[in-house]
C-alpha cells in the first residue's frame, strides 16, 4: 500500500477484491477523519456555558466566536478544492489534520482569552474548510459512480458519529478537567489520526491525474471534460438545488452544534450531562438515517443492474425534497411544544432525516462533474453551504438575545430554521435532476470510472 506521500496504486488483474478491501479501509479512515472534524466543531457548543461564564461573554458574543470558525471556511473550501488539481488529496488531508491540532492546542494555555479563542477558530475553520470536498474527492478515486452512495453516506455519517462520541466524552472532560482540556483532547486526537493516515493513506485507481502526472484514464477524462466550463456546471439546476438543500441542512447542523446544549439546559431544564446525552442520541439517529438511506440506494442500484423495475419511480430529488419538507414542519412543532418528551420524539424522528440531502447533493454533483473538475465543483458546493455555518450561530444568538425570554427567542430562531428547510426542500424536489443534467451537459461517464448509473 502506498503511503500518503506515494502515488496512486494500480489495479492488478484479478485483484479486484484486494482493491475493494483497500477502498473500504480508506472509507473507514475517512470516516474517522470526519469524526475528528466534527468533534472539533462540537467542542464549542458543549463548552458554551462555562466559556461564556469564565470569559464574561453574552450569547451574541459567543455566537460571534462560533461564527469566526467560518470566516475563511468557504474561501478555504474553494481554494483547497482547486489544489486537488495540482496536489494529491492524500497529502492535502494529512496537512489539514495537522493544522486542526495546531489550532486547538493553544486554548490549553490559561491566559488564552476571547481574542485567542476567535483567532484559533478562524485558523481551525480555514483548515477544515476543504475537509469534506477533498475527502469526498479522494473517496471517489476508489469507487465507481454506481457504488458511491453507501461510502458517501458512511463518510458523511462521520459528522453524526463525531457529535455522538464527542458529546458525552467531552462533556465528561469538561465536568472533570474544565473546558480548556476539551479543546486539548480533540487536538491530540487529530495528531493521532494524522500519524495513522501517514502510514495508510493512499489515492485510489480511479483518482484523476494531478499536476504533471498523467495516467491514460485521467488524460482521457480531462480531454472529455475540457469543453464543459465551470459556469455551466455551477449554474445547472442540479448544482444549485444541491447547494440550497445543503445550505439548509448545514444551517440546522451548525445551529445545533452551537446552541443545542444551551437550549436543552435553559429551555428544557436538563443538566449538561443530560443535554450531552440527548445531543449524542440525536447525532446517532442522524447517522443511522444517512446509512439506511445509503443502503436503500445501493439496493436500488443492484435491482436496476438485475433488470428489475424500481419500487418507487420518483426521481431522487423528489424523494429527498419531500423528506426535507416533513423535517421543516417537524421543526415548527419542535419549537412550539412545551412538552419535553414530544421535543425528544421529534428531534430523534423527523428532524433526524434532514442531513440525508448532504449525501444526495454530493453524489448528484459528482454525477454531473468530469473527474478532473469534481474536486472544484464539490469545493464550490461546500463553499456555498458553509456560509450557513457563518450565519446560523450568529443569527440564532442574536434572535435569542432579542427575545422577551430565552424560550421565546429560541422559538423565533427555530421558526426561521423551519422556513429555510421547507423552502430548500421544495427547490430540491423541483430541480435536483443529476441524470438529466449529466445528459444535457454531456458529462455522462466522465466521472473517472466506467459504468455510471443513476
Amino acid at each position: 500500500m502506498t503511503s500518503a506521500a506515494g502515488a496512486a496504486p494500480a489495479v492488478a488483474p484479478g485483484a479486484a477484491a484486494v482493491v475493494r478491501g483497500q477502498a473500504w479501509r480508506t472509507t473507514w479512515l475517512l470516516l474517522a477523519f470526519m469524526l475528528v472534524n466534527f468533534a472539533d466543531k462540537t467542542v464549542m457548543g458543549l463548552a458554551a456555558n462555562p466559556v461564556m461564564r469564565d470569559l464574561g461573554l453574552t450569547r451574541e458574543q459567543f455566537g460571534t466566536a462560533s461564527s469566526a470558525f467560518f470566516a475563511l471556511f468557504s474561501l478555504a473550501a474553494l481554494a483547497g478544492s482547486f489544489l486537488t488539481r495540482t496536489v494529491r488529496t492524500s497529502v492535502l488531508l494529512l496537512g489539514m489534520a495537522l493544522l486542526w491540532s495546531a489550532a486547538q492546542l493553544p486554548m490549553l494555555v490559561g491566559a488564552a482569552g476571547f481574542g485567542v479563542l476567535v483567532a484559533t477558530r478562524v485558523l481551525l475553520g480555514a483548515a477544515e474548510g476543504p475537509a469534506s470536498p477533498v475527502a469526498l474527492h479522494h473517496l471517489y478515486g476508489w469507487f465507481e459512480q454506481k457504488d458511491r452512495t453507501l461510502p458517501t453516506a458512511v463518510l458523511l455519517a462521520g459528522a453524526a458519529a463525531g457529535v455522538a462520541i464527542a458529546a458525552p466524552t467531552l462533556g465528561v472532560v469538561i465536568d472533570h478537567w474544565g473546558w480548556r482540556w476539551a479543546f486539548g483532547v480533540v487536538g491530540i486526537v487529530g495528531l493521532v489520526w494524522a500519524a495513522v493516515w501517514l502510514r495508510y493513506g493512499a489515492e485510489g485507481p480511479l483518482a484523476p491525474a494531478v499536476g504533471r502526472r498523467r495516467a491514460p484514464e485521467g488524460a482521457a477524462a480531462a480531454r472529455q471534460a475540457a469543453p464543459v466550463p465551470y459556469r455551466r456546471l455551477l449554474l445547472s439546476g442540479t448544482w444549485l438545488a444541491a447547494a440550497l438543500g445543503s445550505f439548509a441542512a448545514y444551517w440546522t447542523l451548525s445551529a445545533g452544534l452551537t446552541w443545542s446544549a444551551d437550549y436543552f439546559q435553559e429551555v428544557g431544564g436538563l443538566s449538561l450531562r443530560g443535554a450531552s446525552l440527548l445531543i449524542m442520541l440525536s447525532a446517532l439517529t442522524k447517522g443511522a438515517a444517512m446509512l439506511v438511506h445509503g443502503v436503500l440506494v445501493q439496493r436500488s442500484v443492484k435491482r436496476a443492474a438485475a433488470g428489475l423495475p424500481p419500487r418507487l419511480r420518483w426521481p431522487s430529488g423528489v424523494k429527498t425534497g419531500l423528506v426535507m419538507i416533513v423535517a421543516g414542519v417537524a421543526t415548527v412543532c419542535f419549537a412550539a411544544t412545551d412538552v419535553l418528551w414530544l421535543k425528544i420524539v421529534l428531534l430523534l424522528g423527523p428532524l433526524s432525516v434532514t442531513d440525508i440531502v448532504l449525501t444526495v447533493a454530493a453524489t448528484a454533483v459528482s454525477r454531473i462533474s468530469p473527474a478532473d473538475r469534481r474536486g472544484v465543483t464539490l469545493g464550490a458546493l461546500t463553499g456555498v453551504f458553509a456560509l450557513a455555518g457563518v450565519l446560523a450561530p450568529l443569527v440564532m444568538g442574536h434572535i435569542v438575545d432579542a427575545g422577551a425570554t430565552v424560550a421565546s427567542g429560541y422559538f423565533g430562531a427555530y421558526g426561521l430554521m423551519a422556513g429555510l428547510v421547507t423552502v430548500a426542500g421544495a427547490a430540491v424536489m423541483l430541480f435536483l435532476r443529476p441524470e438529466r443534467d449529466a445528459r444535457r451537459l454531456g458529462t455522462e461517464g466522465a466521472d473517472g470510472g466506467p459504468g455510471s448509473h443513476p
